[in-house]
């Protein structure tokens, strides 16, 4: 055309202008644009519709802008309003909206469509509402159907704000736009069903349902969605039977909803049964129906402890998405399969938050500390914002990795986030300064935080329970129950673990009644492990055995094992045997029973017969679990073994630890050679005790931390009694606490006493 000479007009440009944007060419369309020497409202609109679509709202705002107020039409404002609903800025097109009214331009249907949706985005107050539905009311447009389908989702959505008094009183105004309306289309009837549902009025939404007079298949499936996320799965199952009876036709949202239904409430043989019938049923799906439905399929079986299955099912999808697989990696985090979810992790074509928070939280659950903080710091250096979910699964890895200066600094980034209102990391904050020590800290989290809920409490109790604050932990748990807050089997587990370690044997044994009189939930083998190691560890071993004989089930191995600690501690060789042998059967390769039996022989003096328990460990290719200990000094955790040579500073450390003791004797300390568990000479013991993993670790930590500040020692292992009594000297030679995490609890060591009250 150029090329020929000719000359367009005006119509035919516009027409160019129009071909061009539709192929998405804008910068042809504004090339050409701006060759035209005043372009007219036809071209002016068709840029800003289309740069409002690519979602440049800028330069679609620029070109209206530079319309001349004489030359815009209502069109021109219908383009621009619906180009701001259509990139989510209510506020701009509402205020754009009032221009237009101000300017004398007269608004149609299509104007309250646009500006309606738009207003959906914010609306806080019914009076918003009202305001835009009388200027609809006296400009005739109600009448359109769209206009109305428009009105009441703007009321149902205002329904929801937390600024509205009362919700019910909106949700009637909507149902009264909706019932007033001359002719209903298949949105007018999901939008009205919809809004009772988001307001928790399902009644009101069956009740519309089964009042109509055409079975519109959006309808039900916005029923059946709704008791889905409500959690009334019998319903939805029971509605999606009559559907099928009624003839309704089911697509991709049915049967996502009941799948979903199943999964939540693990109704596995009811999803496989759905599965079949889709496989029956459905003989062509399209690429749409297959991927919802197949990711719905995913879900249910790795949530109803099918992961194998579910890959088998994604391994055979034709198209998968990020939905699917997020899927199957959660599904390998739920199961516990923490390698093949790191494999899987790697294999993934891309990633999302969401991904990266499933692998960080599940690394953090299943002892996998270190490498969930490498993969959370390589999420922010990909471009990753992390939600309060990633930074929960992050503080939950420095819990488990003693990491507290780590730990506080996430904890400063989140309040600089604005999440630390998050209740999923409040409650790992409490944890994680629980398990570091600092339970003060942790008390300080519980009582700031915005909201608590059960597991907020049941983490606060426990922090006082590893710190053998049994107390305190009974006066949280009474106030718990005087704020009419329901207990759970998770709260009696740590309440009587709390007691275990204080010594409570009364209130032990009346929390133990008063689980199932009071709140009538069945203790597990977990809640009577728990009892019964109360028991032992106060010496009523009798009590113990006598509860072990009521039980309901045959005790396991946590049961016997608590009994055999009971009997190292109080000397009852018979029914250590008796125990250690039933653990022999039921965990033959579990080191611990090993080392406890034949700690039960050393203490008696019967050297024989710890030979003969080492001798069998070695038949049976059982391997002692090497005592290790580990300090975090200057960002840099410094690990300690038994007898360390390792260490580059160890002779060091041999050299001031020779030195403190010494200190130490001289207040009244003597090695306790009976934790010496080898048959050796008096001398040769004492030298043994002093390369313990926590000695070494307790003495590097006074050698380079700051004067005055706390020691700081976690141990994979229980602390030995010498080690313990080491400990109180030490605090006293050096004016420190110190605080030692073993593998049941806290010790604080101050001034020569400890925590734990010497009933550890």
């Amino acid at each position: 055309m150029i090329a020929s000479g000719f000359h367009p007009r005006g119509h035919i440009l516009n027409r160019l202008i129009d071909v061009y944007c539709k192929s998405s060419n804008l910068r042809y369309a504004l090339h050409l644009f701006d060759q035209i020497p005043n372009p007219d409202i036809v071209a002016r609109t068709t840029l800003v519709s289309a740069y409002s679509c690519v979602g440049d709202v800028t330069l679609a705002r620029r070109v209206f802008s530079e319309t001349p107020l004489s030359m815009r039409d209502t069109v021109s404002y219908n383009a621009m309003i619906a180009g701001y609903s259509h990139n989510r800025d209510g506020n701009a097109a509402v205020e754009l909206f009032r221009d237009m009214r101000r300017g004398g331009f007269r608004p149609d249907e299509f104007t309250f469509t646009s500006v309606l949706s738009s207003l959906a985005l914010i609306v806080e107050e019914e009076k918003q509402c009202q305001q835009l539905h009388c200027a609809i009311v006296k400009s005739g447009a109600l009448l359109a159907t769209s206009v109305s389908n428009a009105l009441v989702s703007v009321y149902v959505k205002c329904a929801s704000s937390p600024l509205v008094l009362s919700s019910s009183v909106v949700v009637a105004a909507a149902r009264k736009v909706f019932d007033e309306m001359p002719k209903r289309d298949e949105l007018s009837w999901t939008t009205m069903i919809t809004g009772y549902v988001r307001n928790e009025d399902l009644d009101g939404a069956r009740q519309l349902l089964d009042g109509m007079d055409e079975k519109l298949e959006v309808a039900w499936n916005a029923m059946i969605s709704g008791y889905v996320h409500h959690g009334f799965c019998d319903e939805a199952l029971k509605l999606f039977r009559e559907m099928h009876l009624m003839g309704i036709r089911q697509d991709e949202f049915t049967y996502t909803s009941v799948i979903s239904a199943c999964a939540n409430n693990g109704l596995f043989k009811h999803g496989k049964q759905l599965h079949a019938y889709i496989l029956r049923s459905e003989a062509k799906p399209t690429v749409d129906f297959s991927l919802s439905v197949n990711n719905a399929l995913v879900t249910l079986y790795f949530r109803c402890g099918k992961i194998d299955e579910a890959r088998y099912i994604f391994n055979n999808m034709s198209v998968r998405d990020l939905v699917s697989w997020n899927a199957i990696l959660s599904g390998y985090v739920s199961a516990g399969r923490i390698q093949e979810a790191k494999s899987f992790f790697e294999e993934m074509p891309e990633r999302s938050g969401l991904t990266w928070t499933v692998i960080i939280s599940g690394l953090a659950q299943n002892g996998c500390g270190e490498e969930a903080m490498k993969l959370f710091n390589q999420m922010r250096l990909d471009g990753f914002k992390p939600c309060d979910y990633a930074f929960a699964g992050a503080i939950t890895s420095c819990a488990a990795l003693g990491a507290l200066e780590h730990g506080r600094q996430l904890h400063a980034q989140l309040i600089c986030l604005g999440h630390d209102s998050s209740l999923s990391v409040g409650n790992s904050l409490i944890t994680m300064y629980a398990r570091c020590g600092v339970v003060d800290d942790a008390d300080c989290v519980f009582l700031t935080m915005p909201y608590i809920d059960s597991v907020s409490w049941n983490a606060m109790i426990a922090a006082l329970a590893q710190h053998g604050y049994g107390v305190q932990a009974i006066r949280l748990f009474e106030q718990m129950l005087g704020e009419d807050i329901l207990p759970d089997r998770i709260t009696f587990l740590t309440i009587l673990s709390a007691c275990s370690h204080a010594g409570l044997v009364k209130e032990g044994r009346n929390y133990f009644r008063l689980m199932h009189d009071s709140y009538g939930i069945a203790p597990g083998e977990d809640h009577y492990a728990r009892m019964i190691d109360l028991l032992c560890r106060s010496g009523e071993l009798t009590e113990a055995k006598d509860l072990i004989k009521s039980m309901p089930f045959e005790p396991g191995a946590p049961i016997w094992e608590a009994i055999l600690a009971g009997c190292r501690t109080h000397g009852n060789m018979d029914l250590g045997i008796q125990a250690a042998e039933r653990l022999f059967e039921l965990v033959p390769q579990h080191d611990g029973t090993y080392v406890l039996l034949s700690n039960l022989y050393a203490a008696l003096g019967r050297w024989d017969d710890v030979a003969k328990v080492r001798k069998l460990m070695r038949e049976r290719g059982v391997k002692k679990e090497p005592g290790c200990s580990w300090i975090d000094v200057e960002n840099m955790v410094h690990v300690f073994l038994v007898g360390d040579t390792v260490h580059p500073e160890v002779n060091e450390v041999y050299k001031y630890l020779e030195q403190l003791v010494l200190k130490m004797r001289e207040l009244g300390y003597v090695p306790d050679t009976k934790f010496a568990l080898h048959d050796m000479e008096s001398e040769h013991k004492e030298n043994s005790l002093s390369t313990h993993s926590e000695k070494l670790a307790v003495a590097f930590g006074i050698m380079k931390l700051p004067l005055g500040a706390t020691i700081r020692v976690f141990k994979n292992l229980r602390i030995c009694g010498d080690c313990h009594n080491a400990f109180k000297f030490m605090s006293r030679v050096v004016g420190r606490e110190i605080v030692v995490r073993d593998a049941k609890r806290f010790h604080h060591f101050r001034n020569g006493e400890c925590s734990c009250g010497n009933y550890w």
